[in-house]
């Protein structure tokens, strides 16, 4: 009677645990909810943009800054070859300026920066770059220079001092200011001359004769106005033998003599009155540097009584 009372109550376990087991199981069929990822961003928000975001940063070349410490000492052979550190020419007796060109290569490995070009006199000018003058390492330039030659003659010698951020280089200029040219005169000419200078001792000043004593001196002071101005009669090659050779007069002579005669003339002879004042082509400035410069170079020459 006990074992079929046992044998009952198997089945209702058996239910009792497969209601557990599947009950449990319906319950986890709901469908999960899925948090979204904490770095997603939905796509109907806007996209906020961080305040503290730096701007873009513009890059500029580098700046080539020279180094002068080295500016005054000589410029090594190797940073920068010229076509010639002298150069040498021949100007006629009235050419106003003379020109030169320097060409030049930076033949270092690195930039050189020319800071200054300096002439030795203000009569001298450079055309050049702003400065400072970056040269890249083969890079070529030019170091234009003219030389105003106006009341100057013989032969002059000049400098040029090119300064850079690798030292100091010299160039040298040379200007063989040539004597003026006498245009050659026939003696029938020649004759022609002497007639009209008779007549009128202000006649060398005009019209052809112009050619000879006035264009000459235009802008000249000193040696180079005498020669230009009084050379031409009183030292000429064919010089007239009315017109008395300067170093050898036999009177007492002083700045003043000298610049009295030159001013006035002598009326009566061939000399004429040389003062723009008296219709001839000087200046008081220019009969100045005439008078200083005779007084300087002819001494007064007082021969002994009886001579």
């Amino acid at each position: 009677m006990n074992f079929h009372r046992h044998w009952i109550l198997v089945p209702a376990l058996v239910v009792a645990v497969l209601f557990s087991v599947f009950g449990c199981a319906t319950k986890s069929e709901k469908p999960a909810v899925v948090a979204p990822a904490t770095n997603s961003i939905p796509a109907s928000l806007p996209v906020q943009v961080p305040t503290n975001a730096l701007p873009p940063v513009a890059v500029t070349p580098t700046v080539y800054v020279p180094d002068l410490s080295h500016s005054g000492e000589l410029m090594p052979d190797n940073v920068l070859a010229w076509d010639a550190v002298l150069k040498s020419t021949n100007a006629a007796a009235d050419q106003p300026q003379a020109l030169f060109t320097f060409n030049l290569t930076n033949i270092s490995p690195d930039k050189v920066a020319i800071v200054n070009v300096h002439p030795s006199c203000g009569c001298t000018t450079a055309q050049l770059p702003p400065m400072p003058w970056v040269l890249a390492p083969g890079m070529d330039g030019q170091i234009s220079l003219t030389v105003n030659l106006a009341g100057k003659s013989g032969t002059l010698l000049k400098t040029v001092a090119v300064t850079s951020d690798k030292g100091t280089k010299m160039l040298s200029l040379q200007i063989n200011i040539l004597p003026p040219v006498i245009p050659t005169m026939t003696e029938e000419a020649r004759a022609r001359g002497l007639a009209m200078a008779k007549a009128d001792r202000q006649a060398v000043f005009k019209n052809d004769c112009a050619t000879c004593h006035v264009k000459p001196a235009e802008g000249k002071y000193g040696k180079a106005l005498f020669d230009a101005a009084c050379g031409i009669c009183h030292e000429g090659e064919h010089r007239a033998s009315m017109v008395p050779d300067l170093r050898t007069l036999k009177t007492p002579t002083n700045e003043q003599f000298w610049q009295v005669w030159i001013t006035h003339g002598k009326p009566g002879s061939l000399m004429p009155a040389f003062a723009i004042s008296e219709g001839g082509p000087l200046s008081d400035m220019q009969i100045a540097s005439l008078a200083a410069y005779l007084n300087a170079t002819i001494p007064s020459h007082v021969p002994p009584v009886g001579q």
